[in-house]
């Protein structure tokens, strides 16, 4: 997937140049030929973030040449992206017949299964990519995965900073402290914690962590509770990398929170985990319209990270990631190319050591005049620029992502099922 070039208007100036000269060429054009010059406008709304333009445009090129990968595979992508399930699954499935050993489709399809608790039919997938781990990981969970008992949790958060925590009991065990976190995938802890639970590993890897390597486990949970909710049969992750001057026992990550309705309410120091019924769907849009706030439109892209509509710095609306919970002291991350096209004040004297990825990072200070999500912004707040940080890391421009700080005074919802976004500010009712 292509990541290069800049996010600004030359983005759509090309597109706007591969149409005209589409147009002024297709009559000495065969149909192959139309639809490769129609590619490079499709690409381009996609890499802008113009989803829904970008399918229709990936649509009209498989009506010239259906056997066309890459737009079967785009096409597909922005259905997953909004999780409109049977529109992926058609054209990641075209894709695969298409070119059965692609490993971005695989990858693509399996995740389109697993957000479905499709489980078992994911794991073709994964041995395609040649991710044997994630293959003997949900090849090892029987029966019926992520089963909800009760409707609702309020878990007050032990703590703000440097990030919040919540409790939850693993296998019916003490109380134990986890970190809220879309950034994370998966429900993981530490190794002490799975072995008091009695969870066995199914497979294992070893994996990059700071300055070395770590072990990392895979298994299956019989049962955690959250107030008064509890999942059952779900795939774990288990590390030896938590410590205890972390202050936690593991972390909470998107996949399980995209089985609820979702609230981080940072104004009211909670997480709300909500069985999502249409009822509990409308309260949400209720309670936010009375507030006069707006749904945005929410995506999920490459397992578990969460973008939307947003500006920065006078940047006019893009799509921007964000990243609840967790722990950061700056409201917003971004790539160098955003801080010099957008002319951000940024301090290069003072750089900043740290690790992303598992990896040294090296980032600096900047002040944009706001970042926006929405009616939420915050004019002139610390934030932070780094030289490594892809400006498409999905295939899509993302000239920030917003963290920690930024969402302080709100409560964020997330709707995984309209995919939608509401940010309200003050507590949530």
């Amino acid at each position: 997937m292509a990541d290069d070039g800049g996010w600004d208007r030359r983005s759509l100036l090309r597109g706007a140049a591969v149409v005209a000269g589409a147009a002024a060429t297709t009559p000495l054009l065969g149909g192959a030929a139309t639809a490769q010059a129609r590619s490079g406008d499709a690409d381009a709304l996609f890499k802008a973030g113009n989803f829904e333009q970008a399918g229709r445009a990936y649509e009209e090129i498989l009506k010239v040449d259906p056997t066309n990968v890459h737009a079967a595979r785009r096409r597909g992508y922005v259905g997953l992206l909004a999780n409109r399930f049977p529109e992926a699954e058609k054209y990641l499935t075209m894709a695969l017949e298409l070119a059965p050993s692609d490993k971005e489709t695989n990858q693509l399809l399996g995740d389109c299964y697993i957000r479905q608790d499709k489980l078992t039919l994911s794991v073709p997938r994964w041995q395609a990519t040649g991710k044997e781990v994630y293959a003997k990981w949900f090849a090892a969970v029987r029966g019926e995965p992520y089963q909800i008992h009760g409707d609702i949790a309020r878990l007050p958060w032990q703590q703000m900073d440097p990030f919040p925590l919540v409790e939850g009991s693993v296998n019916g065990g003490p109380p134990k402290r986890f970190l809220p976190y879309t950034g994370a995938p998966w429900l993981g802890m530490s190794a002490k914690v799975a072995e008091e639970a009695g969870l066995r590993a199914v497979a294992s890897q070893k994996i990059d962590y700071k300055d070395g390597t770590a072990w990392q486990y895979f298994g299956v949970l019989e049962s955690f509770r959250l107030d008064a909710i509890e999942l059952r049969n779900f795939p774990v992750v288990w590390t030896e990398t938590d410590t205890p001057e972390e202050a936690r026992d593991g972390v909470i990550g998107t996949w399980i929170f995209y089985h609820f309705l979702t609230t981080f309410d940072y104004a009211g120091r909670s997480l709300i985990l909500r069985r999502r019924t249409p009822e509990t769907a409308r309260k949400v849009r209720a309670d936010a319209a009375r507030a006069g706030t707006k749904p945005l439109p929410l995506w999920l892209a490459r397992e578990q990270m969460l973008h939307s509509r947003g500006s920065i710095a006078g940047s006019g609306t893009r799509v921007v990631g964000l990243s609840i919970g967790g722990s950061s002291e700056s409201a917003a991350i971004m790539p160098e190319e955003t801080v010099e096209q957008l002319r951000i004040r940024t301090d290069y004297d003072r750089p900043h050591e740290t690790f992303g990825h598992s990896h040294p990072q090296l980032t600096y200070p900047c002040y944009p005049e706001e970042i926006r999500l929405g009616d939420a912004s915050a004019q002139g707040i610390y934030s932070e620029t780094n030289p490594k940080m892809p400006v498409a890391p999905y295939g899509f421009d993302v000239p920030a992502t917003f963290f920690h700080p930024f969402y302080k005074p709100y409560n964020i919802t997330l709707d995984f099922t309209d995919m939608n976004l509401y940010i309200v500010r003050g507590k949530a009712t």
